[in-house]
Formats: structure tokens, C-alpha cells, sequence
């Protein structure tokens, strides 16, 4: 499947299913055009409400990576592929700085001094 969840967690079953579903889009298991389960599925395959489906249906709206619509479902939009991008990108950056023994903390610097 491609959402899980761990109910033991101390995580919010929403924040869990939001970060499947950004996992599926950094590891490109999902595309733009791709459609997500319909919330009452997923909420019955999950065991979980489906009101809990629809607030991290929602939270990804809100960021861009999926669009809803009625009868349609909800769809990961153009924007998630970027992001997908970003997430290889930083990837590789990570194992490059690990690679010449820059530590996290430092390179979370370098990336601030970038951005600015």
C-alpha cells in the first residue's frame, strides 16, 4: 500500500498520512495526474476516520501537491513534481556532505546562506 500509518505512534494519524504521501512523491512512487485512493477507501483500508483522511487531504491541498475536486478525487498536482526534485537534490547534497565531513547543523547554514 502506499499511505501507511503506525497507531502506536505519538504522531497524528494525519501528519503520518501527509508524510506518506510526500515519501511517495520524494521517492517519485507518485507523479502529477496520479490519483490518491478516495478518502472513504483509504480511511476503511487504514482502519481509520475518514475525517482524519480528509484533514491531510486537505493539509496537502493547502501546500500545493494535490488538487480536489468533487467527483474527480484528489489528483497530485504539476507543483508536486518539483518537490520531488527538491527531494533528490537534497539527497545527493546530503551524501555529499556527509561525503567531505560536513555535518548537518553546518550544512542547514550553507542552505540558509543560499536561500538568502
Amino acid at each position: 500500500m502506499l499511505i501507511r500509518i503506525d497507531p502506536s505512534s505519538t504522531v497524528p494519524l494525519y501528519e503520518q498520512v501527509t508524510a506518506s504521501v510526500r515519501r511517495a512523491l520524494a521517492e517519485q512512487r507518485l507523479a502529477p495526474g496520479d490519483h490518491l485512493p478516495p478518502a472513504r477507501q483509504l480511511a476503511a483500508s487504514l482502519e481509520i476516520n475518514v475525517h482524519t483522511v480528509l484533514r491531510a487531504y486537505a493539509q496537502l491541498r493547502d501546500e500545493g501537491l494535490i488538487d480536489l475536486r468533487r467527483r474527480r478525487g484528489a489528483v497530485v498536482t504539476g507543483e508536486a513534481d518539483g518537490h520531488a526534485r527538491l527531494a533528490t537534490m537534497a539527497k545527493d547534497i546530503v551524501a555529499e556532505a556527509r561525503r567531505t565531513g560536513v555535518d548537518a547543523e553546518e550544512l542547514v547554514g550553507i542552505v540558509r546562506r543560499a536561500y538568502s
